[in-house]
């Protein structure tokens, strides 16, 4: 599937509910579905940095795609995080570098998000695709 593709259903997804809470929810639900990240990648090295709560960030080359796995302190976060794994993890740095994130802004996130989870989901798009920077000029 295509991020676009991936995009699209996560948009049809979150629109199908009218009231925010129940986005909220879904959030939550998406986090607390994502496999626990293993503690040995719970390190200084893999937190996010510009993120409120702790968000660790790993990102593996499989086979030419990059696989991220994620894990946060906060249930919300946990749930952009899932989000951001579900679009982007499985492809190419190509493909991550030059994707727009529609998503984002089409579901009403950064409008309904606080300034400093704002900020914390800008910095966690900018260290996936600094991830696929550093994998595309590891080639």
């Amino acid at each position: 599937m295509s991020i676009n593709e991936i995009q699209d259903e996560i948009i049809a997804e979150f629109t199908d509910l009218d009231d925010w809470m129940d986005r909220y929810q879904l959030l939550i639900d998406l986090g607390n579905e994502q496999v626990p990240l293993d503690e040995k990648y719970k390190t200084e090295q893999n937190l996010i940095e510009g993120c409120q709560s702790r968000v660790w960030l790993q990102c593996d080359d499989v086979d030419g795609r990059l696989v991220f796995q994620a894990e946060s302190d906060a249930l919300i976060v946990k749930g952009i995080i899932a989000l951001l794994i579900k679009v982007l993890s499985g492809h190419t740095p190509d493909e991550i570098l030059t994707a727009d994130l529609y998503f984002i802004e089409r579901i009403g996130l950064r409008e309904h998000l606080s300034p400093t989870r704002s900020n914390g989901l800008l910095a966690m798009v900018k260290q996936m695709r600094l991830y696929a920077l550093a994998y595309k000029s590891s080639c």
